[in-house]
């Protein structure tokens, strides 16, 4: 059975978590929500590739909140601002995570350890967003 087969019984935060084992946090992201999106693989992957380790090789927003909001953009904007809503994805990321900068939620610099793992960022911003649309 193929990957996509065996991914498609799967929730979403799940296959999520499935393609962050071969893609950045963005990419995984964004992939988990493909069919809605209505991209090809290939688009998705190139808008995520830059937010691997979080923007900033891990100094700022983590790649999966990016992905996030930008599925929400292309899933929601209809010719409006997205402020409100970037906002709130942003609130309800950080609520379920502990932070939002890759390097706070990886404990980088600091004695608090690991706030969330990678896996668990992904799944959290996909359950996130999941409850926006």
């Amino acid at each position: 059975m193929e990957q996509n087969e065996m991914m498609s019984g799967m929730p979403r935060r799940e296959r999520a978590v499935m393609y962050k084992r071969s893609y950045n946090c963005c990419q995984a992201v964004l992939l988990a929500f493909a069919p809605e999106l209505g991209l090809p693989e290939e688009k998705l992957l190139a808008m995520g590739a830059c937010f691997g380790s979080g923007m900033g090789c891990m100094e700022e927003t983590c790649g999966a909140l990016c992905g996030a909001q930008i599925a929400q953009g292309l899933l929601k904007y209809d010719n409006c601002r997205m402020n409100p809503q970037a906002s709130q994805l942003r609130a309800e990321f950080e609520q379920r995570c502990g932070a939002t900068r890759c390097k706070d939620l990886k404990g980088v610099g600091s004695d608090h350890g690991v706030l969330c793992s990678c896996e668990d960022c992904v799944r959290h911003a996909v359950e996130a967003l999941e409850e926006k649309l």
